[in-house]
């Protein structure tokens, strides 16, 4: 594997960070998962302007333009013999000594990996549990510092289930490392952005899908009483898509199978996929 570090090509074994880099001691950083389909980015520029966001929310200044920045990622992609892959993009304040300001001069620190993604096939359903939302008030920035996330997607593993659901205030949230949708009376509806929420461009894509297909979808609070008798239950991200939630708590979702607008939601994303592929 060929990753990127501070301006150099290398292979993933030779890649050496300093232990003083502030990512290490703090998590000081931010991150972004994008997708690759065939050598295609996957809604790259959405995925750039969203790390724009995250940078800024620490106050971090970008060492690239969006231009340099593709420019890298596309020649990594093909380093990595193109295909199918997911790229991991990380920049960290940088280096220097243990101190929680912000210290000035310093390079930031760009680290960019690829990892192989698997062909999607319709899933048979997946089980979930849900948990109060014990992060901090600010996860709509993509930030590197994922313990409680870690911890949430670990006590689901635990429970033979493949997603913690987050309950704030009665309030669904989000997943662990995902975002959730339901469906009642026919009708997709999701959280809306919020800090409490990290804005998925899987979610805005299947929002915009379901709009020109004419499928009924809506922004809105979901109660958590509300999830628990939801016909249908899904939670989206960039590597695992739409995945059909068919077991909550314990207890069956709808029919127990993948629901029908997930079957209908998850072809036009397959679709999609396969035009980015031709493009």
């Amino acid at each position: 594997m060929i990753v990127y570090l501070n301006g150099e090509f290398l292979p993933l074994e030779e890649a050496r960070i300093p232990v003083l880099d502030r990512g290490f001691i703090f998590g000081d950083g931010v991150y972004e998962v994008i997708p690759v389909y065939d050598g295609h980015l996957f809604r790259l520029e959405a995925h750039l302007q969203r790390l724009e966001n995250s940078l800024n929310s620490i106050k971090l200044t970008n060492p690239f333009t969006q231009q340099q920045l593709t420019d890298i990622l596309e020649n990594l992609v093909t380093k990595n013999n193109a295909g199918d892959q997911s790229l991991y993009l990380q920049i960290t304040r940088g280096v220097s000594k243990r101190e929680h300001n912000f210290p000035a001069g310093i390079e930031p620190t760009v680290f960019i990996m690829s990892n192989p993604i698997e062909t999607q096939k319709p899933s048979t359903g997946v089980k979930a549990i849900t948990h109060n939302d014990i992060r901090w008030q600010y996860c709509n920035i993509k930030a590197i510092s994922l313990l409680p996330n870690v911890l949430l997607r670990n006590d689901a593993i635990d429970a033979g289930a493949s997603e913690n659901i987050l309950i704030r205030d009665g309030y669904v949230m989000e997943g662990a490392a995902s975002n959730v949708f339901i469906v009642v009376d026919e009708v997709a509806i999701t959280p809306p952005k919020s800090q409490f929420i990290l804005p998925g461009i899987t979610r805005d894509l299947i929002l915009e899908a379901m709009r020109e297909a004419n499928l009924p979808c809506r922004e809105a609070n979901i109660p958590q009483t509300q999830l628990h008798y939801a016909q249908e239950i899904w939670v989206t991200s960039s590597t695992r898509e739409i995945l059909p939630v068919t077991t909550l708590d314990e207890k069956i979702v709808g029919t127990g199978e993948p629901g029908p607008i997930w079957l209908k939601v998850w072809k036009i994303y397959q679709n999609y996929k396969q035009k980015l592929r031709e493009n």
